[in-house]
């Protein structure tokens, strides 16, 4: 069974392909294009600017899938559209002009799904997931197959860029800046998730990372200390060096230009804010490895949805 996924997200918005055989997944095509949503919130709300980049992606997508004849389809939206203000008004005039029918998930539900697609071939049995987002970012604490906490909390590279750099690459002292203000959702967090106690003892805290900051971060991660592109950890001890090896303010030498060109071509405004974000949660935690899982909210929602109903 063929089954396509758009996911609207605050950054970027993806056309995922798969096709279902006997409660598996396999991803046939993937298509994403950087929209950054989140930069068109203004006051609160999201603008006509972006309603309209919204639905010309949108028809590029539905062409996709007209000419393979693929019916099956559904459209989600997290943080972008989720917190604007006139998020009803939005989505009901995409509808209007695109006819498809697109469903604002919650960050509750962001975080169950991030869980199901990320845990469903992972060893690691315990600790955290994080999904940093370009408008969210959702912690969600694990044992087994169970989650024990979660929460979606109200940060994101692309927010943070755009409130606190003024730039595309963010200086020392922005970067400070977007620090300091993830910390303050840390804290101002009435419930969240604590790390898991061991049997044996300790607490399990390192993360399995999910979406666009950490597959960008891992990639650059590899660049700069040499890893093969299989490596799929980053040592959290060194988040703080990666960041200030490419904060504006200090001659970049053209080798680290051209390493941070390819490494991360459509992230260049958002990776270090995002890995700031990183580095404040590694810091809460103490957490050691991020391990970066490609699989997310798009096939836990699959999983949970669509395989898990039918």
């Amino acid at each position: 069974m063929l089954y396509a996924i758009i996911d609207i997200g605050s950054q970027t918005m993806r056309l995922a392909v798969y096709d279902i055989v006997d409660g598996e997944l396999a991803m046939l095509y993937k298509k994403k294009n950087i929209v950054g949503l989140a930069a068109y919130v203004e006051q609160g709300r999201m603008t006509q600017e972006g309603i309209d980049r919204c639905c010309e992606v949108l028809s590029e997508y539905q062409r996709f899938l007209s000419c393979f004849s693929i019916t099956r389809v559904t459209a989600f939206t997290t943080a972008a559209l989720r917190n604007a203000q006139n998020s009803r008004e939005a989505i009901a005039a995409i509808r209007q002009r695109t006819g498809l029918a697109v469903r604002v998930i919650s960050g509750d539900e962001e975080a169950t799904f991030d869980f199901i697609g990320a845990t469903h071939g992972l060893v690691q049995k315990a600790g955290l997931l994080v999904d940093i987002g370009g408008g969210s970012t959702e912690i969600v604490t694990f044992s087994g197959a169970k989650i024990l906490e979660k929460v979606s909390l109200p940060m994101g590279s692309l927010a943070m860029a755009k409130e606190f750099s003024t730039e595309i690459l963010p200086s020392a002292e922005e970067c400070e800046a977007i620090r300091q203000a993830a910390v303050r959702v840390l804290d101002g967090c009435a419930h969240l998730p604590e790390p898991v106690d061991l049997p044996g003892g300790g607490r399990a805290v390192d993360i399995a990372g999910l979406g666009g900051t950490f597959k960008s971060g891992i990639a650059l991660f590899n660049a700069v200390y040499g890893f093969p592109d299989e490596n799929m950890d980053i040592d959290a001890a060194r988040l703080p060096s990666l960041v200030h090896r490419f904060e504006r303010g200090h001659a970049m030498s053209q080798e680290d230009a051209v390493m941070l060109m390819r490494a991360v071509p459509d992230r260049l405004a958002t990776i270090l804010p995002g890995l700031v974000i990183a580095e404040a949660i590694v810091s809460r935690y103490g957490s050691r490895i991020i391990t970066y899982s490609d699989s997310g909210v798009r096939e836990g929602f699959l999983y949970s949805e669509v395989i898990g109903r039918a």
